[in-house]
């Protein structure tokens, strides 16, 4: 019998991650973060408790088996613990790279109480990895259904929740906006976080389980989602469509040429290959001096991505300090590893143009920091007479994203007051028949918690078309012999749309 490991007996220093050197990656776009080696990670490995109450499950939006798959890392029974993973997360190479682990599992790790927390993360994604390298793919014996379901948006939502119902035995199909599926994972997270190979890797386990992608599909213009459930036979729908409408700040100049989104800023380097003008067709002019606001992850990549297409200098400015920032302390370090000028405790006030109508330069104030506000964080609030310019040639904003209106303005879905998606508990939407999920629903979130929404989804069309759970317990039998219907519960009973002809 192995003898219980304790704090004091486990390595006590966290296995570090093999990195690119700074001076390199700034010119390519190859990972910044290598990967653990096989030594690392069964280093790394020895360093979990195997704890009895298992924190690090209830803080991962889907549940993995953590503690397990570390065990099968140990073990050296890698496959074991692919399938330990998948058994709840699908995408291990995605989730291991971009999930903020540090304020999820690895945030509530009890070896975190006395040393740094396990480094969940790091060792999903060796795992992840290795399934891609091995050609490793958990598909199921699956029993074929008459059901279709049909998912809107190729996200991580979306991707959770087609995997469910397919295993579920449902013919799924998938309409993404895009030429390529795969969503924001695509388009708005660069390859030296998160590479597009890994992404097409993780989608080709998908097709694996009979998923069809429709791509250059954009639902709510070529039909809509009452069509989809009447002429287009579906008998579910889902909504994972996400929020990538952008934000503005409503200051001057910002019809200023040079002035863009993250959002078009990355879509145009990442999905559409600008980076790689003139192999590919997209045009990108980035500027020599780039001034990106916010401090988010989307801001990190956009800043990033800026010094590896010829930005000289590139500067974030934030109206709160670095500790208020909601980017994952890494991609601050990085930032800053890479020579990003931080402009903490500034806010814009005015876009400034050239005589050719071009961004010039930013009009700022510096700021100091009040009172908490509603989000907890201290309010920033002006210092007076600190305004100054900011020379710059391109201005990308950074500051959050909101629900795209088409489809609230195609269909009959309720929306909430912000103009998301309004859902129930079990994220049914206003009409019959049509969930919803992930960022469309509530608002920014991570991509482990839009595949946990895509999975309650799921778990919530499969009681709608009356299809047994194997992942839900069942309610117990009752005594009444009203309840049951030729011996079936009547519970578990099954949906018939009727249509009715009109006069």
């Amino acid at each position: 019998m192995a003898k219980k490991k304790t704090i004091r007996s486990i390595p006590q220093a966290r296995t570090p991650m093999p990195e690119q050197a700074p001076e390199v990656r700034v010119h390519n776009f190859e990972e910044v973060a290598c990967g653990y080696r096989l030594e690392d990670a069964l280093n790394e490995a020895q360093r979990c408790l195997d704890c009895a109450d298992q924190p690090c499950v209830r803080g991962c939006p889907v549940g993995i088996d953590i503690p397990g798959f570390i065990r099968r890392i140990a073990e050296n029974n890698f496959h074991g613990a692919y399938d330990t993973i998948t058994d709840t997360n699908l995408l291990p190479s995605v989730c291991g790279r971009v999930c903020p682990q540090e304020n999820q599992c690895e945030g509530v790790c009890t070896v975190g109480e006395s040393l740094e927390p396990v480094a969940i993360g790091r060792l999903e994604r060796f795992v992840g990895d290795m399934a891609i390298a091995e050609g490793w793919a958990n598909i199921p014996y699956i029993e074929r259904n008459r059901y279709r379901v049909g998912i809107v948006g190729s996200g991580p939502a979306g991707m959770a929740c087609a995997a469910d119902m397919a295993k579920a035995g449902c013919e799924v199909t998938v309409y993404e906006a895009f030429h390529e599926p795969g969503g924001v994972l695509k388009y708005g997270i660069p390859d030296f976080r998160l590479p597009n190979s890994v992404v097409d890797a993780e989608i080709e386990k998908l097709k694996r389980l009979g998923i069809r992608f429709e791509c250059n599909t954009l639902v709510g213009r070529l039909f809509t989602i009452e069509q989809m459930l009447t002429e287009m036979g579906f008998h579910a729908v889902f909504v994972g469509t996400g929020a990538g409408y952008p934000s503005f700040m409503g200051i001057p100049g910002e019809s200023l040429g040079g002035v863009l989104s993250a959002n078009e800023w990355l879509t145009r380097c990442n999905l559409m290959r600008g980076r790689d003008f003139p192999n590919f067709d997209t045009p990108l002019q980035p500027g020599k001096r780039v001034t990106v606001i916010g401090a988010g992850n989307t801001a990190m990549d956009a800043m990033r991505v800026a010094l590896r297409v010829g930005a000289e200098q590139v500067h974030c400015v934030y109206r709160r300090s670095a500790a208020e920032a909601p980017a994952r302390a890494e991609e601050i370090h990085h930032a800053q590893q890479e020579g990003i000028d931080f402009q903490w405790l500034t806010a814009p006030l005015e876009l400034i143009g050239d005589e050719a109508n071009n961004v010039r330069a930013m009009r700022c104030i510096r700021m100091q920091l009040g009172e908490p506000d509603a989000s907890g964080r201290r309010r920033p609030e002006p210092v007076p007479g600190s305004e100054f310019e900011l020379e710059t040639d391109m201005v990308v904003f950074a500051i959050g994203t909101n629900a795209n209106p088409i489809l609230g303005q195609t269909s009959g879905l309720k929306l909430d007051k912000r103009g998301y998606i309004a859902t129930d508990e079990h994220l049914a939407t206003s009409i019959a028949g049509v969930y919803a999920g992930g960022d469309i629903v509530t608002g920014a979130a991570t991509v482990i918690q839009a595949m946990g929404a895509g999975r309650k989804a799921a778990r919530g069309m499969k009681a709608w078309l009356g299809l047994r759970d194997s992942d839900s317990v069942y309610l117990p039998a009752s005594d009444d012999p009203a309840s049951r219907l030729f011996g079936i519960d009547r519970r578990e009973r099954h949906y018939a749309r009727v249509r009715l002809a009109s006069a």
